[in-house]
């Protein structure tokens, strides 16, 4: 199949996923189109808080493997924050051993140690220095580097695999992905989060209650971001509330600064969740192909890189 033919490769959706896959096949020099929807601005990606840790997201084993490979590009990228929005920050997970994360990531994470009580209330936590991306510098940036490298970027809806006339396709269109592969088992998980004016936090901090509440603070240029929510199953995109204020209320127990912070803006995604990533190639008629790249949960960020040089290697192959 030429995929260098004056049709080449399209790739449906411009979150992470899509343009991280979208970048690895132009830097390969393949011709690459990008259709979406809704610029990336508007994507899930734009609203994600953006540590690197593999969340929300099965399986996990091959998630860790491709999260590992995208640590290497972002530390890459975090030579140049101002420009990739990419930033090595230092904080606290909780309910996490450390003996677990040598388990999969030893060596691969310097300075990694059991956090201090201080640092974290949880019994069991450690201390990391992770990538923490700023998507709203990030995107752009990627979309740049898209451009840069050949690629183009068009704003269409796709409602069919059937309609995008090109060799190979793509399907990187998050929730959306699973109505256009028929795939009942996509469904989304809703996350909120509260934008603050940072009264100094510089750490990031993560924690999960024993009912599986979700609490973090992510300090980003200029602003803090106080999270969060994981509703299963829930499409709402109207920010509750009261799901705000207990957002603000859990972040300041662990971080009392917080609680008198100015709020810039209330913030929700939908999470593209899958009982596991579909990566897989498979025929279309006319002897097309289409290549699913889709339900990563809640950790696109994460894994992005990994999984965009899997996703490349299979549209690209004949």
């Amino acid at each position: 199949m030429d995929t260098q033919g004056s049709d080449g490769i399209v790739v449906v959706g411009s979150g992470i996923i899509g343009l991280a896959t979208a970048v690895v096949l132009a830097e390969r020099g393949l011709r690459v189109r990008v259709w979406t929807r809704d610029a990336a601005e508007r994507t899930t990606s734009a609203v994600a808080g953006a540590l690197w840790w593999p969340y929300h997201i099965e399986p996990m084993a091959s998630a860790r493997s491709w999260a590992l490979r995208s640590l290497e590009v972002y530390r890459e990228l975090a030579e140049r924050p101002g420009e990739t929005g990419v930033r090595l920050v230092e904080g606290a997970m909780g309910e996490t051993s450390l003996a677990g994360v040598e388990s999969w990531a030893a060596g691969r994470l310097p300075g990694l140690r059991p956090a201090t009580a201080r640092e974290h209330p949880a019994r069991s936590a450690v201390w990391a220095r992770l990538p923490l991306i700023d998507m709203a510098a990030h995107l752009p940036w990627l979309r740049a580097r898209l451009l840069r490298a050949g690629g183009t970027v068009e704003e269409r809806t796709v409602s069919d695999l059937a309609e995008v006339d090109a060799p190979v396709v793509v399907n990187c269109a998050g929730l959306d992905a699973g109505d256009l592969a028929a795939d009942p088992s996509v469904r989304p998980v809703r996350g909120q989060l509260v934008v603050v004016e940072n009264p100094g936090v510089r750490t990031w901090l993560v924690s999960t209650t024993e009912d599986g509440e979700l609490t973090y603070l992510f300090p980003q240029p200029g602003r803090l971001l106080l999270g969060g929510t994981a509703e299963d199953g829930v499409r709402s995109l109207e920010p509750d509330p009261a799901q705000a204020e207990a957002i603000v209320r859990r972040c300041a127990a662990l971080r009392p600064e917080v609680a008198g912070a100015r709020i810039l803006e209330h913030r929700v995604g939908l999470r593209p969740a899958r009982p596991a990533v579909r990566l897989e190639r498979r025929a279309l008629p006319g002897g097309r192909a289409v290549v699913h790249h889709y339900g990563h949960g809640g950790a696109g960020v994460t894994v992005a890189w990994g999984c965009a040089e899997e996703a490349a290697a299979l549209a690209a192959s004949r």
